[in-house]
Parts: structure tokens; sequence; C-alpha cells
């Protein structure tokens, strides 16, 4: 695989960081601000909410340059959001650094990931991509259980301040390793707007906002759940997180393998396994050893979708991919406001810190039903004589660069 997926693997780190960080501190930004737990979700939600708008939005506005110099235009951009939540004096300032941090977080996804698939071979694309999101899923096993531990002992602030030095390695990774291919002729706003009129793209997009918004619902208030109704200790999380992420880092493996091989079959086996995991995370979540392991296999279960529905999305929209893998990237994260938003309404409605497990079970149960309707979709568009509704026509593209 290219060098330079190495560095676009350090940027996905210093995000993946800041995202999943939130939920290991949450307890203590509470505290320090004086809003309740369901509040202090929101830190997460306008995260989620901030990628949503930023991915399309700075997709956008980054086809006048080239994707490399888009690139490190987002990744100074996540320097400066974090820096500002890491001082800023009151909840609503720092709820703007978690958005303007999250602004660079879709678009950087969005435009990797097309970068990846087009430094490899077609066979090996969802690889390319899993290795790219690599750095996000060991984030999960040494970013954020390591932020979280630097939180509870020196204070979130630190956390923070270090999130933002993340940045500015990811900064000068692109800088380095990244190829400057200039400007891809494809890449105009016409023609990127041009890839909504397939339908499968709308389907793919809802697929991915139920798909990982399941595991949101449950993962976003982890804290309070294994401490609350598991009997951890808060010291404890860090290493849950640990456990998380390891689950994350082999789903995305596994997922981009196998997605290669067979990718809507990849897709029904793992949002079926991960809607009975989330059912099942209701019960063990009262139990120390089966909710560590349940909560592993979520994380393995929610990540390996991720390979296959962003391929999914570059097949579907292969003429002008930009902006819709960017907007895949927003719809991961709508997903992820929606479940924390709909996982506070249930914790504030009294019904316990178990209850988001089975609004997640709800959502990863509906965006299996959208997979086999795609499915059904894409068979009979390619019956002999079909063409696709709302195909886009090919158009002309410079060759990928290869190191």
């Amino acid at each position: 695989m290219p060098l330079a997926l190495l560095a676009l693997a350090i940027g996905a780190f210093g995000i993946g960081t800041t995202e999943f960080v939130i939920m290991g501190v949450l307890p203590q930004v509470a505290d320090d601000f004086g809003v309740t737990i369901p509040t202090a979700g929101w830190l997460v939600s306008g995260y989620a909410l901030g990628v949503v708008v930023g991915a399309p939005l700075l997709t956008v506005l980054g086809t006048k340059v080239s994707r490399k110099k888009m690139l490190m235009f987002l990744m100074a951009l996540f320097v400066v959001g974090n820096a500002l939540s890491a001082v800023a004096p009151t909840f609503g300032l720092m709820l703007v650094g978690r958005v303007v941090a999250s602004l660079a977080h879709g678009a950087f996804f969005g435009i990797g990931s097309v970068v990846a698939a087009d430094l490899v071979a077609p066979e090996r694309k969802a690889s390319a991509i899993s290795l790219m999101f690599m750095g996000l899923t060991v984030a999960n096993i040494v970013g954020v259980p390591g932020g979280t531990s630097i939180g509870q002992a020196a204070g979130w602030r630190v956390t923070f301040t270090l999130v933002a030095a993340l940045g500015v390695i990811g900064f000068l990774g692109v800088a380095r390793l990244v190829p400057d291919a200039g400007r891809p002729k494809a890449q105009t706003v016409r023609t990127e707007f041009a890839a909504f009129r397939n339908v499968q793209v709308w389907l793919a997009m809802a697929m991915t906002v139920l798909g990982y918004g399941g595991v949101f619902a449950a993962i976003t208030y982890i804290t309070p759940m294994m401490t609350e109704v598991a009997g951890y200790t808060e010291a404890a999380v860090t290493w849950l997180l640990v456990l998380f992420g390891i689950g994350m880092f082999l789903g995305n493996l596994l997922g981009g393998r196998f997605a290669d091989r067979a990718l809507m079959p990849m897709l029904f086996a793992t949002l079926a396994a991960l809607t009975a995991a989330l059912l099942l995370f209701t019960a063990t979540a009262h139990d120390k050893v089966l909710a560590a392991i349940t909560l592993t296999l979520i994380g393995a279960l929610g990540f390996a979708t991720v390979p296959p529905l962003q391929k999914w999305v570059l097949d579907q929209a292969s003429a002008a991919p930009t902006l819709a893998s960017a907007a895949n990237i927003g719809a991961f994260n709508l997903g992820n406001a929606l479940a924390a938003w709909l996982g506070g309404i249930v914790i504030a409605a009294g019904l316990g810190y178990t209850a988001p497990n089975w609004v997640g079970a709800l959502l990863s149960g509906t965006a299996l039903l959208l997979s086999f309707l795609a499915a059904f979709l894409d068979r009979r568009n390619r019956a002999p004589g079909r063409v696709v509704a709302g195909a886009v026509p090919p158009v002309e593209r410079q060759p990928a660069v290869h190191h």
C-alpha cells in the first residue's frame, strides 16, 4: 500500500481521538460547567451536526483547489477548533470549539477516501479505505483511552490541548507524504452534485445514518452505563474504551477485506449481527464480564460496516465521487447526532442508562432493511436492457498518482 495512506491515517487518528474522547470525560466536563449529562451530550451531537454541515460545504468550496491543499486546510481548521475547546471558559464556547473542529471531519474523510481509493488498483479500494480509517480505530485503542486517563488525572482541558497537537502532526504528515495530483478535471460543483441523481447514493447515506447511528446510541453514554449499571469504577472506563477500540480496529480490517470480495453479503451480516448485539447489551450491561465482551463486539460489528458503506457510495457515484463520499461521512455523523439525542431522551425520560441500547438496535435494524432494498434495486438495474436511474455519465479524470 502507498506510504501516502500513512499520512491519511495520522490525520484520521487525531480526528478519531477528538470525536470519541469526549465520551470518556463527559462527566468531568458536565461537572465543570454545571450542566447535566444529557446536556453535556450536546458536545457529541453538536460535533456530529457540524460534520454533517461541514462535509458537503467544505467539499464544494474545495473544488477550486487540489485535494492535498484541501486536506492541509482541513487539518489546520481541526487544530483551531480543538485549541478553542481546550481554553473555553463557558459550555457554549466549548460547544463552538467542538463544532469548528467538526467542520474538518467529514470533508477530510470524504476527500481522503477518494484519494486512498485512487492510489490503488480497483480490487483493493475497500482495503485502502479501511487502512485510512485504521487511524480512527487506533485512536480508540490509544488516543481515546489515553485522553480519558489524562482528562481524569490532569483535567479534560489538557486532553484537548494534546488533541490539538495531534492535529499539527497530522497537518505535517499530509504536507510531507500525500502526493499533489493537482485539481482533478472532473472535480466541479456541477458534476459532483449530479451524483445525487442516483437513488442508490441516497439509500447508502440512509443506511449509514441508521447503521452506525445504532453504535453511537450506546457508546455516547457508555461512561454512566458502565459505572452506574455494570458497576465498574470510573478509572476502568479507560480500559473498556480500549476494548471498544480493539473491536473497531478488527472490524475495520475485516470489513475492508470482505467488502472487496462480497460487499452486500458482508453488509447484511454485519448489520444483522450489530442489531442483535445492541439488543443483547440491554441485558449484558448488568454484568461486568458480559458487558465488556458485548462492548467489544459492538465496536467490531459497527465499524465493519464503514468500508463497505463508503465503497458502495464510491461505486454508485464513481463519475463524481468526492462530494458523495464526504456527504456519506456526514451521514455517519448525522446518525451519531440522532442517536446521541435519542439516547438522551430515553435517559431523561427515566428509562435508565441501558435504554439507548434498544434505541440503537432499532436504528441498525432499519438500516438492515434498507440494505435489502438497495441490493434489490441494484440487481434490478443490472438486468439486461435496463439503465440505472440517475446514473452520472462518465467524465474524464486525471490518472491517479502511485507511489
